[in-house]
């Protein structure tokens, strides 16, 4: 059946979402010759889940880490990323990843507000593979951004969701490199770091460009010329339909799909139990690519992440808020346990491959031997260090336990008591002795960075440190992720391949929307933001600069409610 929609609206590209990967794409479409561009977001708010996170990208061989003196080459790149995703990595995508993501760091640098600078010493997630940087430099860190420069508008991106200073970039948090003068001034002028720089310079761009940003717009519906793409329904607040042309091509860029239950029990490997993305992440770009007919690709990894079910504050539309767990589990001080008590993983090792350790079966218990799992502080680490959402010596939190013995700590968790003691006596003794015979943590540069500046303890060993001064705190965990990393298949022009690996005309994917170009690998920080917001900058560079044929009668797909 056909029928001709009567649009609200045209456009030569548009953009579904507005997170980072979003709004490169609807810059570059602009920049690159599209003379109509538009925004369709979900929500009131723009940046999702780049707002909320560190903002680094990771784009090996970019001028900032060319400039550093820290050279590249393109066979180290591949190496690295094939032995961290054995057999899943196309040549054609992983090339214009690797020829475009720099290209894309240039243009920000000449084109837009967005300024980055090299981390140089911030080492590779797996600096212990061949053909990584264990010294760093293919991450990049914001410079802070004045939000001052976003007028009225600063009050639409999303919030911060890191425990680092606010003002800070995240080098300099890190760091610690700024007096309390220049914070004085930055906080006077509302300067921001981390993701909240990304989106906050990214959203200035395109207020800067005239692209106009449709808020509370949420996307159900792809309008298809026979086998092309030229338009979007969506619904508004209200629940009325909004009707868009595109007459050059639609990109998704609407996040992953963590927050919707149903899809994460059909695809995921194992349990995802407390996402920390925005919660409006619940897979619609998904499901109008596979009403659209889109091949599907890497739909059981995601971008994992530790994470702790706050009880309050809730998200939006009532849904819980789950605090992220990257730094604490690394500290002097602090294991992670399952339910028998017993260290499973190398604490200190990268978030992502952390995460895949939770989903470790148990043939004979039928269970997830390490899920669910804790972390193990004592009152000597609470002094010290932030833990989540708490300051040093703060308030003890609602989702934290404490008892003045392990055993005790044990049985109000729900941890074997005596699994637990003989591990934390057994952690201590490897603390004096200064390794980890177990699993090895603090043996390699990226173990140690992020106690960088404490001088209590030396490296390479800075992350171990003795549990042993009461009380003692546990906090349950849970198996979280930044977002999914499955969804269409694109080619090398960011355009979404049906399962002939055909394009689909008039359809790009970018960011978490799509399926990650480098599988399931995760280079580095920024390991999510930088291949994803590459791929926006291809598809709307490809936008802007092709134009389509005319196209005639329409008929709309409806994506699954």
């Amino acid at each position: 059946m056909t029928e001709r929609p009567d649009w609200d609206a045209e456009a030569d590209v548009v953009v579904l979402g507005s997170g980072g990967a979003a709004m490169t794409a609807a810059i570059a479409a602009k920049d690159y010759g599209a003379p109509k561009v538009v925004i369709l977001e979900k929500t009131g708010m723009v940046g999702g889940t780049t707002a909320m996170s560190g903002g680094m990208l990771w784009v090996p061989g970019n001028h900032h880490q060319i400039e550093a003196g820290i050279e590249e080459d393109d066979d180290d790149i591949v190496s690295y990323l094939d032995a961290l995703a054995p057999g899943q990595l196309d040549p054609d995508t992983l090339m214009a990843f690797l020829e475009s993501g720099p290209e894309m760091i240039r243009y920000f640098a000449d084109k837009t507000p967005v300024r980055f600078t090299a981390f140089s010493d911030f080492p590779d997630y797996q600096p212990y593979v061949p053909g990584a940087k264990p010294n760093g430099g293919r991450s990049l860190d914001n410079e802070a951004f004045c939000f001052e420069r976003l007028g009225n508008q600063a009050t639409r991106v999303n919030p911060s969701k890191m425990a680092y200073p606010l003002r800070c970039s995240l080098m300099e948090a890190i760091r610690g490199s700024l007096d309390e003068a220049a914070l004085a001034e930055r906080e006077e002028h509302d300067y921001r770091g981390l993701g909240q720089a990304l989106a906050g310079s990214l959203y200035l761009a395109v207020l800067d460009r005239g692209i106009p940003v449709e808020f509370e717009k949420r996307a159900r519906k792809l309008v298809k010329d026979h086998q092309r793409i030229v338009g979007v329904v969506a619904e508004d607040a209200s629940g009325r339909d909004y009707r868009i042309r595109a007459r050059r091509g639609v990109v998704i860029a609407t996040g992953g799909f963590e927050w919707n239950e149903d899809l994460v029990k059909a695809f995921l490997r194992g349990p995802l139990t407390g996402p920390v993305s925005v919660p409006e992440n619940e897979g619609d770009g998904l499901l109008m690519a596979i009403e659209a007919g889109a091949k599907l690709g890497n739909m059981q990894n995601a971008f994992w992440m530790q994470s702790v079910l706050e009880f309050e504050p809730q998200h939006r539309n009532a849904k819980p808020n789950y605090l992220l767990g990257s730094d604490e589990r690394a500290r002097p001080g602090a294991i992670l346990v399952n339910r028998k008590g017993m260290r499973f993983v190398n604490e200190a090792a990268n978030y992502n491959a952390l995460g895949k350790a939770l989903h470790a079966f148990d043939g004979g218990s039928h269970t997830y031997a390490n899920l669910p799992y804790w972390l193990i502080i004592d009152q000597r680490y609470r002094d010290k260090y932030q833990t989540f959402n708490t300051p040093p010596g703060g308030p003890v939190p609602s989702f934290m336990m404490q008892a003045d013995t392990l055993e005790e700590l044990a049985e109000i968790a729900g941890i074997d008591p005596n699994g637990l003691k003989t591990t934390v006596e057994r952690f201590n003794r490897m603390v004096r002795r200064g390794r980890d015979e177990d699993f090895h943590r603090g043996e390699t540069t990226y173990d140690n960075f992020y106690m960088w500046g404490d001088t209590d303890f030396e490296a390479p060993y800075r992350t171990l440190g003795a549990i042993d001064q009461a009380p003692f705190f546990a906090v349950k965990m849970e198996a979280g992720a930044l977002g999914t990393a499955g969804g269409p298949k694109t080619n090398a022009n960011a355009q979404v391949v049906d399962w002939n690996g055909d394009p689909i005309p008039g359809l790009y994917a970018a960011g978490n929307a799509m399926s990650a170009v480098l599988g399931e690998a995760y280079g580095g920080a920024g390991g999510t933001l930088g291949p994803g917001m590459t791929f926006g900058y291809i598809a709307g560079r490809h936008l802007g600069s092709h134009v389509p044929a005319a196209w005639s009668a329409v008929r709309v797909i409806c994506a699954p409610e």
